[in-house]
């Protein structure tokens, strides 16, 4: 049988969403106010899901333990009180959207999962906006 097992997490960062091949002038009419020059930023709310089959042995999908400290070292240590278009590898080229940001937390996650598990991460920017990526 197949259980879902989830861990919660946070972390504070600044963005700026704009392009830079874009005039200012369609940087505003896109991004409006998140493309404040001086950036801007979001008390991110993270929920990371592992499902998979119970290993008969230790009655775990994943244990919870090693599930948090990767998401520490991959997230939380990566991007907590940094600013995301100037500190962080992944966002250089790309606009450090919810939806983007989401699948970079995937990616850095995925390859520490067991391949034969499926992750699900959700990602709450603001109460009212959220976004979620399973790698499809």
């Amino acid at each position: 049988m197949r259980v879902t097992v989830s861990r919660k997490a946070h972390f504070n960062a600044a963005h700026r969403l704009y392009r830079k091949d874009w005039s200012d002038e369609k940087n505003d009419a896109v991004f409006g106010k998140c493309n404040n020059p001086n950036f801007h930023g979001h008390n991110y709310e993270l929920t990371v899901s592992v499902t998979g089959e119970i290993d008969p042995e230790t009655g775990y999908v994943i244990d919870t333990k090693i599930l948090a400290d990767l998401i520490k070292l991959h997230v939380e240590d990566a991007f907590d009180h940094k600013n995301l278009n100037l500190d962080v590898p992944e966002f250089a080229d790309l606009n450090p959207t919810a939806e983007n940001i989401v699948v970079v937390i995937w990616q850095k996650l995925r390859k520490h999962i067991d391949a034969n598990k499926d992750l699900e991460v959700f990602l709450q920017e603001t109460p009212r906006n959220s976004v979620t990526f399973n790698g499809k």
